[in-house]
């Protein structure tokens, strides 16, 4: 095991194709007609047991059903006038939480329909092996943990499980939106399946791993509905805040009548309300239960199933990310790249070697080596038919190594390709040498990341090695750029892989990350995560596979990819259904939106209530003390204008940000220093301005209403 520092790239210009917008976190606009749709389930949410849950909104109702009572003992247009724009107030943070929930709820629909009510063939006393199991048929529904069903071509799985037995081809659009089917199989990483998903192909037995109710799909649709949506640590604290800095308002307003009284500026019902909402951080109290849940929303739009909303809050905070180098780093299958011959022989006689070697090997190396021997020397694969008399040797894990026998006029030729030492050893059985330029081809090519394969032949008891074949790991396009904006966000990104230090090495040096852990087992995963928790830093991971379960589950974001086993998929707090391993980056970027949206949002908020006061403050108080008159910087046209003005702003501005909280701020890669400098720049000082603006345009229409003065 190997943890070796890689120094940061040393400069853009190196790789100048940077990534475009599409890797970016943004969502759609929000559309208007769901604004009307959600109206109903906003005026559900006025019952004072589901408005308790907010603070600072409940304090508004309060105050509206005040002056309700308030404006029907002494009517005037200036009370009727509060009132409905404080009730207004309330239904519009309804609607925002609304409107969030009924994205999510379209979704849950679409995922209802999914379900489909499926008999279920369930094996008696199912032994490995066993084909003549008897059966019998009971609805999806009755299954229990541990049953074990079979499933043939066409018929629907009843529940989540395992493959324990066969290898089919399943439809899995229903959850992933993926047209093309995929390979589940016994045995491997790729065991899993999801009730709900139809076998195309073949014929599987199935152990069932969840209870009735409780599947991947009833789990999304809970999930996506709000219905299990928590709290955040974040969010409970912010909530908290809030409700504190609505009791400190509270009794400054209370205590604030008997001084009003004792200077004979005694305050009604209706504006002692009106300053208490004025003061009360409502924009944010408002939309911070919309801005959590569009946070989750995002990731199911990108097929990515959090199981807690501290699962994507974590994201945000995460300063270390862990990544598989095989599928995140790079494509994963390894290409030929050239053929270096050694010394008196030539590259065309090298190709030739290496492509009859590679004829009978189905693996995308050996596919790849075909390839570039024809493209590059225009050696065209031939059918077994014209090679003569030929035995093709099959690669195995004991000989490392493939190749052929050919046979022509009695004289046998034999063609080897494989691992440098599995070759070099079978040119010495056969009485040959294989020469120190081949070892410092083969050096070379590993110090450069490649993966170096020997080409060697022997006839008539002469055996020589004929040169090497680069195998080269390619690296994704623009995921150094992607590995750049994150060293910028101060998150530092580990390469995971099997291969050895100096292979290692020279990839992480080409992608550009900041630390690699070669030749890493389970256990060096393990360690390096809680030294990481150690030290004070949030660790995000991807996984697919059993062994990968407890690493997913000490990291504080663990992504399991949906074509992974079931312990992956437990084990981690966030699921692709599209088992892409790069998109960590994209939740890490989710979770940050989320945390500077709310950020923001806050700011504004804080810094909106600014001009409230220069608003209310003067007109309560001007008539008893004419040098308040000062603080009318606004030069609002009367007391009562002033204060219409100033709730009549309260209100529309919690409408105009809802698209803003369901969207999320854009998200920049930047430092923290510079994101809050930014943020203070953008939504202190906007939030400070804007209302300004905003109550005196509203003032100078409003004089103008009939009997308000």
């Amino acid at each position: 095991m190997s943890l070796t520092t890689v120094e940061p790239p040393v400069s853009p210009e190196e790789t100048p194709n940077t990534p475009q917008e599409p890797h970016r976190v943004s969502a759609g606009l929000l559309d208007p007609k769901q604004l009307v749709i959600s109206l109903p389930d906003a005026a559900k949410k006025l019952n004072p047991r589901v408005m308790i849950k907010n603070p600072v909104m409940f304090v508004v109702e309060i105050g509206a059903v005040l002056t309700t009572l308030s404006a029907i003992k002494d009517p005037s247009i200036f009370a009727w006038m509060i009132t409905a724009w404080l009730w207004l107030t309330v239904v519009f943070a309804n609607l925002a939480e609304a409107v969030a929930e009924g994205r999510g709820k379209a979704q849950a629909e679409t995922l209802r329909r999914t379900k489909t009510d499926t008999m279920a063939r369930r094996l008696i006393g199912w032994k490995p092996g066993d084909i003549a199991t008897p059966e019998e048929e009971v609805p999806g529904n009755a299954l229990s943990l541990g049953d074990h069903v079979v499933v043939e071509a066409g018929q629907i799985i009843p529940g989540d499980g395992d493959v324990v037995e066969g290898v089919a081809s399943v439809d899995e659009s229903a959850i992933t939106g993926e047209s093309a089917p995929v390979i589940r199989e016994s045995g491997g990483d790729r065991s899993a399946v999801t009730g709900g998903t139809k076998v195309l192909s073949d014929r599987i037995v199935v152990k069932i791993t969840s209870k009735p109710g409780e599947t991947f799909i009833d789990r999304m649709i809970n999930l996506v509905e709000g219905a299990a949506r928590q709290k955040t640590p974040n969010e409970i604290a912010l909530n908290i805040l809030l409700a504190s800095l609505t009791i400190v308002f509270l009794l400054a307003v209370v205590t604030l009548q008997p001084f009003a009284i004792y200077a004979h500026a005694e305050q009604s019902i209706v504006i002692l309300v009106s300053l208490v909402v004025a003061l009360i951080p409502t924009t944010i109290g408002a939309l911070l239960s919309a801005i959590g849940i569009a946070g989750m929303d995002r990731l199911v739009q990108r097929n990515v199933l959090a199981m807690s909303g501290r699962a994507v809050e974590a994201a945000g905070d995460v300063n270390t990310l862990l990544l598989d180098k095989t599928g995140t780093i790079t494509f994963g299958n390894r290409q030929a790249s050239e053929f270096l011959p050694v010394a008196g022989v030539s590259t065309k006689e090298l190709a030739e070697a290496a492509q009859l070697s590679s004829l009978a090997d189905e693996t995308p190396e050996g596919r790849s080596i075909v390839v570039l021997a024809k493209e590059k020397y225009e050696l065209r694969e031939r059918a077994e038919g014209e090679l003569g008399h030929a035995e093709f040797v099959p690669f195995t894990a004991q000989t490392r190594m493939s190749g052929v026998d050919l046979t022509e006029d009695g004289v046998t030729r034999q063609v080897r390709k494989g691992a440098a030492s599995a070759v070099t050893a079978w040119v010495a059985e056969n009485g040959g040498q294989a020469g120190d330029e081949v070892q410092e081809i083969v050096d070379r090519i590993s110090q450069a990341g490649g993966t170096p394969l020997v080409v060697a032949s022997a006839a008539n008891g002469d055996s020589r090695v004929l040169g090497v074949i680069h195998l080269k790991d390619v690296v994704k396009p623009g995921i150094r750029e992607r590995f750049d904006e994150l060293r910028r966000m101060g998150i530092k990104t580990v390469m995971i892989t099997g291969d050895n230090p100096l292979t290692a090495r020279a990839i992480a040096e080409e992608a550009g990350v900041d630390d690699f852990l070669a030749e890493a087992t389970p256990e060096d995963k393990m360690a390096l995560i809680k030294r990481e928790q150690a030290g004070g830093k949030l660790v995000a991971m991807t996984g697919d596979g059993t062994n990968d379960a407890p690493a997913l589950a000490q990291a504080d974001v663990g992504v399991a990819m949906n074509t992974g086993t079931s312990a992956a998929k437990e084990a981690g707090n966030m699921v692709d259904l599209d088992s892409n391993p790069t998109k960590l980056i994209e939740i890490v970027e989710i979770g940050k939106q989320l945390l500077i949206t709310r950020g923001a949002l806050t700011t504004f908020s804080i810094a909106n209530d600014v001009a409230k006061y220069f608003a209310i403050i003067p007109a309560m108080f001007a008539s008893a003390y004419p040098g308040l008159n000062k603080l009318n910087i606004m030069a609002l046209h009367s007391p009562t204008s002033a204060i219409s003005s100033a709730i009549i702003f309260n209100a529309l501005i919690i409408v105009a940000l809802i698209p803003l909280a369901l969207r999320g701020v854009r998200y920049r890669p930047a430092s923290a220093s510079s994101l809050l400098t930014r943020n203070i720049w953008i939504y202190g000082l906007g939030g400070l301005v804007l209302p300004f603006i905003g109550i005196k345009v509203i003032d100078m229409v409003i004089q103008f209403v009939p009997g308000l003065h």
